[in-house]
């Protein structure tokens, strides 16, 4: 089977670049159905937003004063909360240590407004009896004889003797379908209490509290994974308790899965997961986990598992807020900053156009052709992912994308450069494309996994606006190779099959007479000598090939002078005897 031309790959590289600026476009065009617009969201400095003042309070009763430890975490675990709602460049600090100040762009949504709100009792309860969430009828009440009545101290969290009389009267009276009964205050960590579950589907009786949200190291979500290792398909949430909390969670699941082994419908091998009082999830234990490590499976979907990752990891915030105020802000930066950053990077952008025109003459058009294309790219993406997942573009991100317009512009000289050099070499335009292409991309791919790599770094290890300039500088670092690989690369092929540009025209920028080639081959039998290629080579190739002469030039000196054998001494009595006979 024959192997492709290059040119045939190279259109098949351009039919490919066209390809994913139409998906991107159709992905913007879909998304408009659903509230998405062609333009990117802004984020604070630019579109202004809301702007909380939170005020924090302990969550027991000692009434000791929040420390500057405690308020730091609180910060990080709000800005990792509203981050994890997918609300882009949000500001999170303290005002004069006392408060937190959350800055929003747009509109705050009551979900997040809950969620940075929400503080975080999280606990693990044993469940000792569920049901449906409906309030028992008056005719199916317990009779007052048969009420339960501990006959003992109970043992552990799972002990039907924490059920008392009064507690199953509140079981029974305990209405989950309406939120506004459910009761989510002065439940004793040492008791057992009765609660629904965060969703109104039903409502429990459970022990005291056995391990608390702070023991939870980290909590993700993933795909459970068959006992042969492969995905099946249903997402599961994983967590990671601490080493204190390991060995309790040993001796609970130990006790829980017995139960389950004796009667696998009881209630009591479930344990709960609470959070502010209610219930996120009561999962049967199916093992006894003696790592610290459970997975909890069940019905849910990707993003239910995701929420519950999300509520476990940042659940364990020591302390809880008040909104003190909540008030509309408008830009920070406005509207004048942004036009003077657009008006430098329109005068960037022309002046690198003017200089490929000047340096590169008609190719000099690939390269602008090329930022243009790389810039509809990196727009089409920034405006996806502000629908897809909020991402909002600061004045940051703007400067990284000014930038990025020289990052982009390197890619191209370096690979024209390298053709220039072949064609200094004696090659054919084509072939200077072909042997060019294969040296340039080598350099060209570390030069920008070097930047990609600076702008994850610069990403993770940094907060705010700062990640917006690193997010930037890495996208348009990806849509730079994309273009270089999809589009310059094979737009320079089947330009240098053209006649004009293969033919080495005045102003194609690849003219091997205004270059200086000395062809290997001059015609009449002559092929190029070593003195006529010295143009072609660099500074460093030149010296190499001086010394190595010099050399060569002492080596030859000093043979020379040991060819030269020195005439033997006269002896003085063989010259008297030839004089005398």
């Amino acid at each position: 089977m024959a192997q492709p031309s290059h040119a045939t790959k190279a259109r098949g590289a351009l039919a490919s670049m066209a390809l994913v600026l139409l998906l991107l476009a159709g992905g913007i065009f879909g998304t408009t159905f659903a509230g998405g617009t062609w333009l990117p969201k802004l984020a604070l400095d630019l579109s202004g937003g809301t702007q909380l003042i939170l005020s924090p309070e302990t969550n027991d009763s000692s009434g000791e004063e929040i420390t500057a430890e405690q308020l730091d975490q609180a910060v990080e675990i709000i800005r990792q909360r509203v981050d994890g709602a997918g609300v882009a460049e949000a500001e999170v600090t303290t005002q004069s240590g006392q408060n937190v100040v959350v800055s929003v762009p747009g509109t705050l949504s009551s979900e997040t407004r809950d969620l940075i709100q929400t503080s975080a009792q999280m606990s693990f309860r044993a469940v000792i009896n569920a049901g449906t969430p409906q309030a028992v009828t008056a005719d199916a009440t317990a009779a007052e004889d048969a009420l339960p009545s501990p006959t003992a101290e109970p043992t552990d969290g799972s002990d039907y003797n924490w059920v008392t009389g009064d507690l199953w009267r509140q079981y029974e009276q305990l209405d989950c379908t309406i939120p506004a009964n459910v009761d989510t205050t002065n439940q004793d960590p040492n008791a057992a209490i009765v609660a629904c579950a965060s969703d109104g589907s039903e409502k429990y009786i459970l022990g005291p509290i056995e391990i608390e949200g702070t023991d939870i190291e980290t909590a993700s979500y993933s795909q459970v994974a068959s006992s042969t290792g492969y995905a099946t398909g249903q997402w599961g949430v994983n967590i990671v308790f601490n080493e204190a909390a390991t060995q309790t969670f040993k001796d609970v699941t130990t006790r829980l899965n017995a139960i389950r082994g004796t009667n696998a419908s009881d209630p009591r091998a479930r344990f709960a997961i609470m959070l502010d009082g209610q219930v996120l999830s009561s999962p049967v234990t199916q093992a006894v986990i003696t790592n610290g490590q459970p997975q909890i499976t069940g019905n849910f979907t990707e993003e239910e598992a995701a929420n519950l990752a999300e509520q476990l990891k940042y659940g364990a915030l020591p302390i809880s807020f008040t909104i003190q105020s909540e008030q509309q802000i408008s830009a920070t930066l406005g509207a004048d900053q942004l036009k003077m950053g657009l008006i430098a990077g329109l005068i960037g952008l022309l002046l690198v156009f003017i200089y490929s025109l000047f340096q590169y003459r008609l190719v000099g058009l690939v390269n602008i052709t090329s930022i243009i294309v790389a810039g509809l790219l990196s727009y089409g993406v920034i405006v996806l992912l502000g629908h897809l997942m909020n991402y909002r573009l600061s004045l940051a991100g703007v400067a990284g994308l000014i930038v990025s317009i020289g990052l982009m512009a390197d890619s191209f000289i370096v690979y024209f450069e390298r053709i220039r050099d072949e064609i200094r070499a004696g090659r054919t335009i084509p072939a200077g494309i072909d042997h060019g292409w294969l040296r340039a991309k080598r350099t060209i791919l570390a030069s920008k996994a070097v930047n990609l790599l600076a702008a994850v770094v610069l990403y993770f290890a940094s907060v705010g606006n700062v990640r917006g300039f690193a997010f930037t500088l890495g996208l348009t670092a990806v849509s730079d190779l994309l273009i270089t690989f999809l589009f310059i690369h094979p737009l320079m092929v089947l330009l240098g099959r053209k006649d004009y540009f293969r033919n080495g025209g005045r102003f194609s920028g690849m003219d091997p007479v205004a270059l200086g080639s000395t062809p290997l081959y001059r015609g009449a039998g002559r092929i190029r000598t070593s003195e006529e290629a010295d143009g072609s080579l660099s500074l460093a190739e030149r010296k190499r090939r001086e010394r190595l002469a010099a050399e060569a030039a002492e080596a030859e000196a000093a043979q020379g002078s040991a060819d030269v054998e020195p005439l033997p001494a006269a002896d003085s009595t063989t010259t008297e005897e030839a004089r005398r006979g």
